[in-house]
């Protein structure tokens, strides 16, 4: 489905080349030393520890930053969508990603995969917008709309449940430029499979579009995307930190760093497609309570597990409540515009890839710090506090009242509490004709 955004989450592939890169020198140390004595074991390992507690602040920082530039593209991709429609968007969205995905397989610097992985932001930014604006465009009706964005969202999952096992499998046995490549290829024959199905053109809308500003000023909206930027920042914060502490607590072996996401990716793929039909039945607002809840006792778990083996049960909950919150709120959002406001979708899909980007943008960029400062176990219970925290919220979401055409207008005519010439026509009851007022002044039609 080309409509499907699959580059907003980190690519999994990356995990692997970047942790294995980053640690071979550690890797080759240890094997290479040969221990006569217990003290020269311990050195050898305290120098790992202090290895992977540093790197996973190096690694934190470049994953993050491609959520930091999608979080700054996102307004303006949204105001474009606005005005060209979704279709051309979304083509140079997989443009970049093309020119980005080469960057990392020729990449042989920090600083330059650094650069590849922050323009893999902006190429997010315009196939995610695009593709959920889309979406919420072709399909109207709440029920199929909740079923194509869960349809949408597990394509995601998909790329992420391929992506762990696949980068790491390409890079042992066939190099580092290998899943990269692949990677390219497919977002070429993905761009010109856009091309010919929905044929990019500029598509004008009729229908004024709500301003960011009345967006951003409404409760609903926000308490919507506030869920999903908590219900992925604990996900957010394992991606660096997780393998790097399998790797110093568990002695985990490179192949079980990329299957330790397994679980999550196809539970989230399970709880997409099930939860996009089915939160229109129960209520979204509830599915996205139970799923924080879920969320937050998963995150409690994962640091408690002491093998590979038992990371599965809590990662597998992890992805199917991510799951659960982002095919509910995701649909809730257009609804939310449908309900308050014009249907008009760029903006409040570019304020949801906002909040789903500060999860990942700050996720990453303090799970290193936190690590260090605080320990893999208090971070992650810190996070799950933070769930439980915001799920009353999510009550809100219950029954949000309707706005009539007179109070959207209102609405975005009044501006830091300043009054616009707005203009109504009061009608008669006996015979029919109209006056024109200006402010609550009458006066000629013009």
């Amino acid at each position: 489905d080309t409509t499907a955004p699959p580059d907003r989450t980190t690519p999994m592939t990356i995990v692997s080349a970047v942790w294995i890169d980053l640690n071979s020198t550690s890797y080759m140390e240890m094997d290479n030393t040969t221990t006569t004595l217990p003290t020269t074991t311990l050195s050898a390992e305290q120098k790992k520890h202090k290895e992977l507690v540093e790197e996973n602040l190096e690694v934190g920082v470049m994953f993050a930053s491609k959520a930091f530039v999608q979080l700054i593209a996102n307004p303006f991709v949204g105001r474009l969508t606005n005005s060209i429609g979704y279709s051309i968007p979304m083509f140079c969205g997989f443009v970049i990603m093309f020119v980005s995905t080469v960057i990392f397989a020729f990449g042989q610097s920090y600083s330059v995969l650094f650069a590849a992985r922050a323009l893999q932001g902006i190429g997010s930014s315009c196939s995610s917008v695009s593709g959920m604006g889309m979406l919420a465009d072709r399909y109207t009706d709440d029920k199929e709309r909740g079923n194509a964005m869960g349809i949408a969202l597990g394509g995601l999952a998909l790329g992420v449940l391929i992506g762990p096992p696949f980068g790491g499998f390409m890079y042992q046995f066939v190099g580092k430029t290998a899943p990269f490549l692949v990677l390219a290829c497919l977002a070429l024959v993905d761009g010109c499979l856009l091309t010919l199905i929905l044929q990019p053109e500029v598509v004008k809308n009729d229908e004024p579009p709500p301003s960011l500003k009345a967006l951003i000023s409404d409760p609903y909206i926000l308490v919507c995307s506030g869920a999903i930027t908590f219900a992925n920042m604990g996900i957010a914060m394992l991606e660096p930190s997780l393998p790097l502490h399998m790797m110093d607590k568990m002695g985990s072996e490179r192949w079980e760093l990329g299957a330790a996401f397994l679980p999550a990716s196809i539970s989230y793929l399970l709880g997409t497609n099930l939860f996009g039909p089915l939160g229109h039945k129960m209520g979204r607002w509830k599915a996205a309570l139970v799923g924080l809840a879920v969320i937050g006792g998963a995150l409690i778990l994962v640091p408690l597990a002491t093998r590979p083996a038992q990371l599965i049960i809590p990662m597998a909950g992890l992805g199917f409540a991510i799951g659960m919150v982002d095919s509910s709120m995701m649909p809730e959002l257009g609804n939310l515009v449908d309900l308050r406001h014009s249907s008009v979708y760029g903006g409040v899909y570019a304020i949801g890839d906002v909040a789903f980007c500060l999860g990942f943008a700050i996720g990453p960029a303090l799970s290193g710090t936190l690590v260090k400062e605080f320990g893999f176990q208090k971070m992650l219970w810190g996070v799950a506090l933070l769930c439980f925290a915001y799920c009353p919220l999510l009550n809100l979401l219950k029954d949000p009242p309707i706005k009539t055409d007179q109070e959207r207008a209102e609405q975005e005519h009044f501006v830091y509490g300043e009054k616009t010439k707005v203009k109504y026509t009061n009608y008669e009851e006996e015979n029919g004709s109209g006056q024109v007022f200006y402010d609550g002044q009458p006066g000629t039609g013009r």
